[in-house]
């Protein structure tokens, strides 16, 4: 799991963007380290957040956004009626289910980001209300938003697991290296 993300080979943005992506998918893997499926599914504060609905938007939005990218159909389509469930493990989902399925998800990310002629070229955007009518954004783009995305996510996922046993991001990283 990235914890720091070395320099960059020279002029490789696609792997420097994809290793930072990757550094926020470990901090949110690491926030779920040793905790029991109870314990993920918790919502130890305030929010409607627990750590496995957290990792399940995450693998689920990185997911919708490489088939945009691609221009096919997210794996889940999500609309009013169901956009709760984004955050909740349901039914038979578990954490390692979800875990599996982001591995899976993260290597075609990789290879699509790899294989695009350029960084520069762009998708057209759904025509949903908080987007520009006829709106389009770069790969360049795409990557940038997975980081902040996964950033945010792995913030909370700080938060919450503090919140449920004291362990610390510190912690955690130490946790994860004698794994």
């Amino acid at each position: 799991m990235v914890t720091h993300v070395a320099a960059e080979a020279k002029g490789d943005e696609r792997g420097a963007l994809l290793a930072f992506i990757e550094e926020q998918r470990g901090g949110i893997r690491r926030s779920l380290l040793g905790l029991t499926e109870e314990q993920a599914r918790s919502r130890p504060s305030a929010s409607e957040l627990s750590l496995g609905g957290l990792l399940k938007h995450v693998v689920e939005v990185e997911q919708s956004w490489i088939a945009l990218a691609r221009q096919e159909p997210p794996a889940v389509r999500r609309d009013a009626s169901n956009w709760n469930e984004t955050f909740q493990l349901i039914g038979d989902e578990t954490v390692a289910s979800q875990l599996a399925y982001w591995e899976r998800v993260a290597a075609r990310t990789e290879a699509f980001i790899r294989s695009a002629p350029s960084l520069d070229d762009t998708f057209p955007l759904p025509p949903d209300p908080w987007f520009p009518p006829e709106g389009r954004v770069s790969l360049r783009w795409l990557c940038l938003h997975l980081i902040r995305e996964t950033a945010r996510h792995a913030g909370h996922a700080d938060v919450i697991r503090e919140s449920l046993d004291g362990r610390t991001a510190f912690e955690l990283v130490a946790l994860a290296q004698e794994a």
